[in-house]
């Protein structure tokens, strides 16, 4: 009985050194972007011109690609110009003030009995239509407002932005090449360049299901690239799965590793202190 209660003690004892070399055992994970983009046009068209290279930083809203939009933009511009006439307004205008002019005439003559009254009501009938010209002026100044409204943004689709700060990682067309949507071209083909946010990183460690539970998200983790990369970085736990893959007994958690200056490297394996 003795002997039955030591070998319990010394197997207790060893499980709990086993799982406290694991728990002290650094975990392989992967430092990798947080966003990877593959950047098409929303319209087709000539590039006229494409703004960066790889391995050029961007910023969120920078110009990256130009199409050629010059018939759009001649159309904005007409439209434009329609939106601001002023000519037929102040004719409508004057001839307005003239009739108002001539009402109020007509009205003190007819008010002295000097002129009948159906001259001064037809003095009143071209006021009102007067006014109403000018209404109708005012009124056709505003669908070209509208279109040019509309054509400044399908202008702006002819230039495509960055939606993210990071950095180009390849640039799969070139200037005067034809740029085509998703729709009207194989995927693998359309993209013009391919975008990376390396602010913040995204770190991939995957577990075994003994440890599910001794994970909390928001636990600050020490990481360490592989060589010749150096250095320890502190990355936070953003996610921790809810669903443990059964075939390989193993669930995954994610980090974010704050990357300021691009000095931390991407797409390298890396160990964390789990």
């Amino acid at each position: 009985m003795r002997l039955v209660y030591l070998l319990s003690a010394l197997l207790a004892t060893c499980c709990a050194v086993s799982l406290a070399q694991a728990a002290e055992t650094p975990s392989q994970c992967l430092i990798e972007p947080s966003q990877k983009l593959e950047m098409r046009s929303p319209v087709s068209g000539r590039i006229a011109a494409i703004h960066v290279e790889r391995g050029s930083v961007v910023r969120k809203g920078q110009v990256l690609v130009t199409l050629d939009a010059d018939v759009e933009q001649a159309t904005l511009a007409a439209a434009g110009y329609r939106s601001v006439m002023e000519g037929q307004i102040r004719a409508a205008q004057a001839r307005l003030s003239n009739a108002t002019q001539k009402h109020k005439r007509r009205d003190e003559l007819q008010k002295e009995n000097f002129i009948s009254a159906q001259d001064r009501d037809d003095a009143a009938a071209e006021m009102r239509v007067a006014e109403a010209d000018l209404l109708e002026a005012r009124d056709n100044r505003e669908p070209a407002k509208l279109e040019a409204r509309r054509l400044t943004a399908v202008v702006g689709r002819y230039s495509l932005l960055s939606p993210i700060s990071g950095l180009v990682t390849d640039r799969l067309q070139n200037p005067g090449e034809l740029a085509q949507t998703s729709e009207t071209n194989n995927a693998n083909t359309s993209a013009i360049v391919k975008l990376a946010q390396i602010d913040p990183l995204r770190v991939d460690v995957v577990l075994p299901v003994a440890r599910y539970g001794a994970v909390k998200v928001g636990a600050v983790v020490d990481i360490k690239p592989e060589a010749p990369f150096t250095g320890v970085y502190k990355a936070t736990v953003r996610i921790v799965d809810r669903v443990v893959d059964a075939p390989s007994g193993t669930f995954r958690v994610r980090l974010s590793l704050p990357n300021p200056n691009g000095e931390i490297t991407a797409g390298v394996k890396c160990t964390a202190a789990l």
